[in-house]
């Protein structure tokens, strides 16, 4: 990707979203046709934020684009304090290292990410956005039951959607806030939708439990996200969100297919694309 957003030509798309009963997902509902758009920790590759990735920088940026929808992730401190941000060590992002797990709050609070920005708290995120919806990845066990006080401390449940690559993680999580929450599928989960004959059966077999699939495009050299498992899962009553996005050709590609959602960490790419597919959702 060169920083250049490439032309997009305008498509159509006749795809309206299931209704899943989670007001996360429904309020694509308002706008029929439209798909949701999510900042990938806040944008991570747009030009002008990149080596941001997961701080207020990032995510006002996308906020300030028109993004809605906001993709994080959690890990926990030693003193229980809920961090957005990605790795389970500070090596990679910041200056400082260290497993985030083993690190008080105050440890943390002195790292910095590209050298001028702060690890923000989950809190400070939804003090800063109180409009935005966030959709955010367990990283580690502490963060279960850290999220669901949180969760049920600010009466969130409508603003977020959690993920997790763990099922044991994701079973947890939705035992404590009695899937009052919106979930996406864990591997297992995915792979019943994948591998069933029909949405019902789906359904039946992941418990009513999956509000959304959100998968890969490809794996392995394979298509995941086809066109005949969005529509078993929206069938069973559930979006398919595709992760992480960043060509406009893809993007296309997958809309047509009838995706409920795409991530991305090019904002200013996936904003054109929807934009001139008629399938930019406008915030109220």
């Amino acid at each position: 990707m060169d920083g250049h957003t490439a032309p997009v030509t305008p498509r159509t798309s006749p795809t309206v979203s299931p209704a899943t009963g989670f007001a996360f997902l429904d309020s694509v509902l308002d706008q029929p046709g439209a798909a949701l758009a999510f900042a990938h920790r806040g944008g991570a590759f747009h030009p002008e934020i990149e080596g941001m990735e997961n701080t207020l920088a990032a995510f006002r940026h996308a906020v300030e684009l028109g993004y809605e929808y906001l993709e994080t992730d959690v890990h926990v401190t030693r003193d229980g304090v809920l961090l957005a941000f990605h790795d389970d060590v500070l090596d990679r992002v910041t200056d400082r290292k260290g497993p985030v797990a083993d690190l008080t709050y105050g440890e943390v609070q002195s790292a910095l990410i590209g050298g001028r920005e702060a690890v923000p708290t989950l809190a400070a995120l939804f003090d800063e956005f109180p409009k935005a919806r966030f959709n955010i990845d367990l990283k580690s066990a502490g963060s279960v039951p850290a999220l669901a006080r949180f969760i049920e401390a600010r009466n969130a449940h409508d603003r977020v959607l959690v993920a997790s690559f763990s099922a044991t993680r994701l079973r947890e999580f939705r035992r404590l806030t009695q899937r009052r929450v919106a979930t996406s599928a864990h591997p297992l989960e995915i792979a019943v939708f994948v591998l069933v004959p029909s949405a019902r059966l789906a359904r039946r077999l992941t418990r009513g439990r999956v509000a959304a699939l959100q998968i890969p495009h490809r794996a392995r050299g394979l298509t995941v996200a086809s066109a005949r498992l969005v529509r078993r899962a929206n069938e069973a009553g559930a979006h398919v969100h595709v992760w992480t996005i960043d060509d406009p050709d893809e993007m296309q590609v997958l809309l047509d297919r009838g995706v409920d959602g795409l991530m991305t960490d090019r904002t200013d790419i996936l904003k054109a694309v929807l934009t001139a597919r008629g399938q930019w959702r406008e915030q109220a």
